[in-house]
């Protein structure tokens, strides 16, 4: 490739900003079955979470580390403290929130966008969620948004009925793992027939060193009604690994939907190690809408279940992949129904020798007849030492089906760049441009401000001199 199309790694600016290490209490490094009941003891949980905590101990140390996808022989867990609760209560009031804490959520524009165009926010920040509101009329239509703790004690039956049910424990290690020391993350019940128009969003920050992050997110949209969530991540640089292994279990019921928009902009000493699934009951709705940047090590697979008659879901994902970085992401879905639907649309970026895998699995049972499912796969490599692998698994059990997957790998174009330079442009907005326009169909699907921060960090990506 030529010279000319190099561009400097991001300048990560606000992102990386990190307030000393001052907390009210960290859990000593590692993991065994006193620190799993020391969590559960500080947070004041009854037996039964308890009891799911020791169950997924006992799993996780069965379990083997996965050995089909990026390297984590770095990970070493007896190096990371799996609860780190900040100098911070809950909170209703931003004021109240310690100065240093609040300073990072306003630099990252929480406040800002929760007044102009959110109906609730959760902040979380290490372990714990340090803020937490939700707008009156939400309350009066019988909406609840709350933290997960405050969910265990308040809604004990709910949460009961459905916590890890929609991603089993033995799914695999790090699922386990997340269920022995989760903490924080947000609970949401949508009633029947209640439309929630604004947005609710829950913004996910790691302060701590050599810390790990188990917040657990569990959404029921009950039959007819729908929801919009916008779930932010980020975290500061530092030189030993940290851990993310978040859950996420959405309950979409008949007639019923849900938006679930992602932007994820860990550092480059991340572990980002998610699991995500919906289940998705008749003429149910779930889409996806995903930005992942930052972290060196991502496996993030969102699966839809589709169990009803004429569910659909819709995935649409972007993975930016530089120097030193490998990130195995893709999307799951599973027809279980006549007449069910999915669309995949999958970009990834990868430049400075960057890896991005996609890697997909679609199955289609033997009941649902019918059904369609559309994947495109798309891949731009920024220079000829980054790499872009598609790795997917197709399982389609019934001839009574539509199914179309198509997949492109490619460069930029030596002539496109000389094209938009032809009408003025520089190499540097060249290039932006053809960027930007590659990843157009995912920030289109963003509301407005999140389309401006997934475009901003598109343009920090693309930083620096080219030639």
């Amino acid at each position: 490739m030529a010279e000319k199309t190099k561009v400097e790694d991001i300048n990560r600016n606000i992102y990386d900003i990190k307030n000393d290490d001052d907390y009210d209490f960290k859990m000593q490094k590692g993991l065994n079955e006193e620190i799993v009941t020391e969590i559960s003891k500080m947070k004041n949980e009854p037996d039964w979470m308890l009891k799911i905590r020791l169950d997924a101990l006992e799993m996780y140390n069965k379990l083997e580390l996965p050995t089909w996808g990026p390297d984590l022989s770095e990970l070493k867990m007896d190096e990371i403290a799996t609860y780190v609760r900040p100098k911070s209560g809950l909170n209703t009031s931003w004021e109240d929130v310690p100065e240093d804490i609040k300073n990072t959520f306003d630099k990252l524009g929480i406040p800002e966008a929760e007044k102009k165009s959110l109906s609730g926010v959760g902040a979380q920040y290490d372990s714990e969620v340090v803020y937490h509101s939700i707008k009156d009329e939400l309350i009066k239509q019988g909406v609840i948004y709350t933290d997960m703790e405050s969910a265990v004690r308040e809604y004990p039956e709910i949460v009961k009925e459905h916590f890890m049910k929609c991603v089993p424990i033995s799914d695999h290690k790090f699922v386990a793992l997340h269920a022995a020391v989760w903490s924080g993350g947000s609970f949401v019940y949508v009633p029947k027939g209640v439309k929630v128009d604004i947005p609710l969003q829950s913004y996910f920050r790691l302060n701590s060193p050599e810390s790990g992050q188990f917040e657990h997110t569990l959404i029921i949209v009950d039959e007819g009604a729908s929801l919009h969530f916008i779930e932010g991540c980020s975290a500061p640089k530092y030189n030993k690994v940290n851990l993310h292994a978040g859950c996420v279990e959405l309950y979409v019921k008949d007639n019923s939907y849900l938006r679930y928009s992602t932007i994820e902009n860990w550092s480059k000493n991340m572990m980002n190690l998610n699991t995500k699934k919906a289940i998705v009951g008749e003429n149910g709705q779930v889409d996806w809408v995903t930005g992942s940047f930052g972290s060196k090590v991502s496996m993030l697979y969102p699966l839809s279940i589709l169990n009803g008659e004429n569910a659909k879901t819709e995935y649409t994902g972007i993975t930016f992949a530089g120097a030193n970085q490998n990130l195995d992401t893709g999307f799951k879905v599973i027809h279980n129904a006549p007449n069910t639907s999915s669309v995949v649309n999958s970009k990834s970026i990868s430049k400075d020798g960057g890896s991005c895998t996609y890697r997909a699995l679609v199955r289609i049972t033997e009941n649902a007849k019918k059904s369609k499912c559309s994947v495109s796969c798309e891949s731009l490599m920024l220079d000829d030492i980054s790499r872009s692998d598609t790795i997917p698994v197709n399982d389609v059990r019934t001839d009574e089906v539509e199914f179309s997957h198509e997949a492109k790998i490619g460069k930029i174009s030596d002539k496109e760049i000389f094209y938009l330079m032809s009408r003025g442009l520089s190499e540097e907005d060249a290039k932006a441009m053809i960027v930007r326009g590659f990843a157009y169909p995912i920030s289109k699907e963003l509301p407005v401000e999140y389309a401006v921060e997934m475009n901003n960090l598109i343009n920090l990506e693309l930083e620096g001199s080219i030639g």
